[in-house]
């Protein structure tokens, strides 16, 4: 890839759903030969391309080539925006205000990430935009009172700019006329050696994390809040993912490895480091930084492995992790949990960094900012 001689945003046709609708890719370029491809198809990221400690380019993101790949049953979800929900809602319902709401289920009796048709399979409308530090693009959608049997008309905005530092920020607004859960995150998947490389298991994880939300059997919250501390999920040291993965823990069981919501110690500051994860042949790391209060720490268990993606590669279970910032799984079920209710008069905001550098160190402490 040839380095740009300024930051700069591109836009080409990606193609076009099963129903007519054409599909936009936008195209973010930085000074350090990085660049971001975004789709109007779920306001996904497409590819994450950055060079390694030799300079070597790789795409480090999981996806499709086309968009019938991401319209397949096999989708995962791949660099999608989940609304209106992220995560799971219990038996997909909840009580608001004193009524109780039904809403789509399709993981089995629950709601995983906004239903049978959820924010990730709807087309967004999309505009480029620059500044003299980033470039990027503002998609928006509007989500009415009722699909998905969720209360209310909801306005969204997702706007990621990329500047020359190497970080890809994502910034989610969303206002309503009507009170209804909002949660939103990108599902977007990692693999610091290059996107279809068999494993991350070798990857070096630390999440600025003393706690999470245990799971039931169904992968449901219990309510508690649990210390990591001297279980397999805790990352408050960098490790390697695949160190503990296989251990005989209950939460590791159920899940098949990691997926579990991680209680962030950063208390919703976006300039102390909640996430680093180091790929040790690569020398490439990458660190989050974000205003929610969870992560969901995700090792990829259930990719199929059978299905040809982004340039004929296929994905194997745990050849990528995901890192979705988000509002705990199930809050509307659970009072203690940090509130996700949105009413009218409120604007939903969150804001979470990606930044990208090679050969960062292994070690440390979460103190440095975005």
């Amino acid at each position: 890839m040839d380095q740009p001689a300024a930051l700069s945003v591109t836009r080409d046709m990606f193609g076009q759903t099963a129903a007519g609708q054409p599909v936009w890719r936008y195209r973010l370029h930085n000074r350090q030969r990085m660049s971001v491809d975004i789709i109007t198809y779920g306001a996904r990221i497409h590819a994450i391309r950055v060079p390694d400690m030799n300079g070597h380019v790789d795409d480090v993101t999981l996806g499709f080539d086309d968009i019938a790949g991401y319209e397949s049953a096999d989708d995962a979800y791949f660099g999608a925006v989940i609304g209106r929900y992220a995560n799971r809602l219990g038996g997909g319902r909840f009580c608001l205000d004193g009524q109780d709401i039904q809403v789509s289920t399709n993981e089995g009796d629950n709601t995983l990430h906004g239903g049978e048709t959820g924010f990730s399979a709807r087309v967004w409308a999309a505009e480029s935009f620059s500044t003299h530090s980033t470039v990027g693009v503002e998609l928006t959608y509007f989500s009415p009172d009722g699909e998905m049997e969720f209360p209310g008309n909801l306005a969204v905005t997702v706007r990621y700019a990329l500047d020359d530092a190497n970080r890809l920020r994502i910034h989610y607004s969303a206002v309503c006329d009507r009170a209804t859960p909002v949660n939103l995150t990108n599902h977007v998947y990692f693999n610091l050696a290059g996107a279809g490389m068999p494993s991350v298991l070798e990857h070096i994880a630390m999440i600025n994390a003393a706690g999470y939300t245990p799971v039931d059997a169904q992968m449901i919250p219990t309510g508690e809040i649990a210390d990591v501390a001297q279980t397999p999920l805790d990352f408050t040291r960098p490790g390697r993912i695949g160190a503990f993965i296989d251990a005989d823990h209950e939460q590791i069981a159920r899940a098949g490895g990691y997926d579990h919501n991680y209680v962030l110690a950063t208390e919703g500051d976006i300039s102390r480091l909640a996430v680093r994860v180091i790929e040790p042949e690569s020398g490439r790391g990458l660190e989050m930084f974000t205003t929610e209060p969870g992560v969901q720490f995700y090792t990829g268990n259930s990719l199929p492995g059978g299905f040809i993606a982004k340039d004929g590669k296929t994905y194997a279970p745990r050849s990528a992790f995901a890192l979705e910032a988000q509002h705990y799984p199930d809050s509307p079920n659970r009072p203690d949990f940090p509130n996700t209710i949105l009413r009218p008069g409120e604007k939903y905001s969150q804001s979470t960094v990606y930044r990208f550098l090679p050969d960062l160190p292994a070690a440390g402490t979460f103190l440095d900012g975005p």
